[in-house]
């Protein structure tokens, strides 16, 4: 690690509000105590103010504003791969989110930095979701943060039609599939559905409460417990 990065580092592990030793900070960079404690002086130096001492603990003064972002190798390819992914994976909305969010990345990254943006070691197929799982998508997207109740035709795993009112909760993303947990309104308790087999879907005009026991998180539980 250079050691600009690893005083920018430093800085993101320093808090206001906690006290955090140079034993930490070194285990957490890899390096040793005494690498600390020179980083320490001279970023006091250059202003950044640290209060704390050795064998106590250091931390920001309140009102210290971090500097633009700064990103590593390793922390600028995650960026990048996570917004491919969603560029090619999800709605148009979030695709559009995503392409703006690697401009920004563009402008801001150093220019020793910026032959990441075009390595291609690591790819994203661009197998894409279908136009109408698109479009669920992102109305479900809409629904879970409205907490609306959403009614769609839906057309089960023995090929059988049906219909059904839920409260969307969360969306998970299997590789190739995406799925919906909802509480069903029919059977009373939590459902998963497949993206690619709801049919007509609308939003209905009528606000759900997120009820103990109903939760994305109560959900979430009930996985945790059978496993």
């Amino acid at each position: 690690m250079r050691r600009a990065d690893r005083l920018f580092q430093i800085i993101q592990q320093l808090h206001h509000d906690r006290v955090i030793t140079a034993r930490d900070l070194a285990a957490a960079l890899e390096v040793s105590e005494r690498t600390i404690y020179r980083d320490i002086q001279d970023l006091s130096l250059s202003g950044v103010p640290i209060t704390g001492e050795a064998g106590v603990g250091y931390r920001l003064m309140r009102g210290f504003h971090m500097p633009p972002l700064m990103f590593n190798e390793e922390e600028l390819t995650a960026l990048l791969l996570g917004a491919r992914m969603v560029q090619v994976w999800t709605d148009k909305s979030l695709a559009r989110a995503a392409h703006q969010a690697i401009q920004k990345i563009e402008k801001v990254i150093p220019e020793h930095l910026k032959p990441e943006l075009v390595r291609e070691e690591m790819l994203v197929p661009d197998f894409s979701i279908s136009l109408e799982v698109a479009e669920h998508l992102a109305l479900l997207r809409r629904a879970i943060k409205q907490l609306d109740t959403v009614n769609f035709d839906y057309i089960r795993q023995d090929g059988q039609h049906a219909n059904r009112n839920v409260h969307p909760l969360g969306l998970f993303y299997w590789g190739k599939v995406w799925t919906l947990v909802a509480w069903c309104e029919l059977r009373d308790e939590f459902r998963h559905f497949r993206l690619d087999r709801i049919q007509r879907m609308e939003v209905l005009n009528r606000r759900f409460q997120p009820l103990p026991g109903r939760t994305l998180q109560d959900f979430l539980k009930t996985q945790c417990n059978n496993e």
